[in-house]
């Protein structure tokens, strides 16, 4: 308990302002091609996959925010949305660096990542797959071109910064499913089948909100907008090409409706528990998608969320604001490691040593080889604490909180519950991406609860929880 309150207190501490102030709203916008050259190593899944082909461009979408008073500057944030699997240790590193002389005058800071944890985009660190030393692009040239990319669009978005009005509105489309399926014995298993006897139902919450943020230039141009759904882009995650999955089609129907250069940002809510695929009814889907007129999935997911999005942007459209309280504040919130078991270390030591002389099953070593690494650092003292970056974004009557995780949808929850805003926006796989699974799910076991498959446990989640919402206390200090 102390642990827990020395955090949030650091966090506070390290947040407190007196005031959050208004502003003229300034902001500029960019789209930007990340596809990688071919071929190239796909990130996401247990074995290695090479793309020749991409069926779609992948895209980087670039927002700049700034408020103003007068000649003072009273905040400012460039947030990017990117078609990746996450943002890998080193990349948000790298892309500050690159952006520092050409922004000079910007807080280096206040530059965000997302991922929207596409499983058809580039590896981007090298050693995590055994692939060909030649006639395959590296991951790591991938990065070093991804980052200056990213880098010289952070810097074209913010060079076009110009006054605008935003506006915020909501809507519900299903989108997401819980993947993990409950079953008689007490187990769960993340996409089990829901045809048997023993199952006895889907494991978590499943949150259906699709929050909208819509930019105007003065002359009530639609520049830019950003949507929220609390599910990674996974539909066609097992193959072997580049896609940036249901954001594609979802993007260009909004650009075919609204504008070739409309920017759209896609951020991924609280979903480390959900997937666009079916758990059950898959039947029923294809009748009603074939009556729609022989619908893809991709094409019926896009459909809804451009559905939900018009809802939304019909509304927002009524409350268009030119100046808004703004405050853009980042903080480091330390989180427990998530404890391993002298069991644990055993089961996954076998396990590793069953792939280690094998280099093509070198993601199953490293994934349990981890394990055996934690518990010896922990053993000796020396695991110290997860350290992850947190910004808290006050747009308004709305609200923008980071986290690093695939991160179970009842913490999200958890935080709009309790989040003083309006509305509140959950940006996860804002640095490298482990799952962050529920006390539920860790007592059900599975793929993405077991200790393999997060660094940050149920304890720590909760003070990722209750640190995000006092940084968000911290931003609506009359509630």
């Amino acid at each position: 308990m102390h642990f827990l309150i020395r955090i949030r207190c650091l966090l506070i501490g390290a947040l407190v302002l007196p005031t959050v102030a208004a502003g003229e709203l300034r902001f500029g916008a960019a789209t930007l091609d990340i596809t990688p050259t071919l071929p190239a190593a796909l990130d996401g899944q247990r074995q290695v996959r090479i793309a020749t082909r991409a069926e779609t461009p992948l895209h980087a979408s670039v927002l700049a925010l700034e408020a103003r008073e007068g000649d003072r500057m009273v905040d400012q944030a460039i947030l990017v949305s990117c078609d990746l699997v996450a943002i890998r240790q080193g990349i948000l590193e790298k892309v500050r660096a690159k952006l520092a002389p050409l922004l000079p005058g910007f807080d280096l800071r206040k530059l965000v990542l997302s991922a929207t944890h596409t499983h058809t985009a580039p590896v981007t660190l090298d050693g995590k797959y055994d692939l060909p030393a030649e006639g395959v692009l590296q991951p790591s040239d991938y990065a070093e071109w991804l980052t200056q990319r990213l880098a010289e669009g952070a810097a074209e978005a913010w060079r076009g910064l110009r006054p605008g009005r935003v506006g915020w509105g909501q809507s519900q489309a299903v989108v997401a499913q819980n993947r993990r399926a409950t079953y008689a014995d007490g187990t769960a298993a993340m996409y089990g089948p829901t045809n048997v006897p023993h199952f006895r139902g889907i494991e978590g919450y499943e949150d259906h909100d699709v929050d909208v943020l819509c930019f105007w230039d003065m002359n009530d141009r639609l520049v830019a907008t950003a949507i929220n759904i609390a599910c990674p882009s996974q539909e066609v995650g097992g193959q072997s090409v580049v896609h940036a999955d249901f954001w594609h089609p979802v993007r260009e129907q909004l650009r075919s409706r609204h504008g070739r250069d409309l920017t759209v940002l896609t951020w991924t809510g609280a979903g480390g528990d959900q997937v666009p695929n079916l758990m059950y009814g898959k039947s029923s889907d294809a009748r009603m998608r074939r009556l729609r007129g022989d619908l893809s999935r991709l094409d019926e997911i896009a459909r809804r969320v451009v559905l939900a999005w018009e809802d939304a942007h019909a509304a927002a459209a009524q409350e268009k604001h030119a100046a808004v309280p703004f405050a853009h504040h980042v903080g480091t919130l330390q989180l427990p490691w998530r404890k391993v078991t002298i069991l644990e270390r055993s089961a996954a030591m076998q396990e590793a040593a069953k792939y280690a002389d094998n280099p093509k099953q070198r993601w199953n070593y490293l994934w349990n080889q981890r394990v055996v690494d934690r518990f010896n650092a922990q053993k000796a003292g020396d695991a110290g604490a997860y350290e992850m970056e947190l910004h808290a974004i006050r747009l308004g009557d709305v609200a923008l909180a980071t986290n690093d995780f695939e991160l179970f949808t009842d913490y999200g929850i958890q935080i709009k519950g309790r989040s003083p805003a309006l509305q509140t926006f959950i940006l996860q796989l804002s640095g490298p991406g482990t799952y962050l699974p529920t006390a539920r799910a860790v007592a059900g076991g599975g793929y993405s609860a077991v200790i393999q498959s997060s660094q940050v446990g149920p304890e720590g989640g909760q003070v990722l929880v209750n640190g995000t919402v006092d940084a968000l206390r911290v931003l609506w200090p009359a509630r």
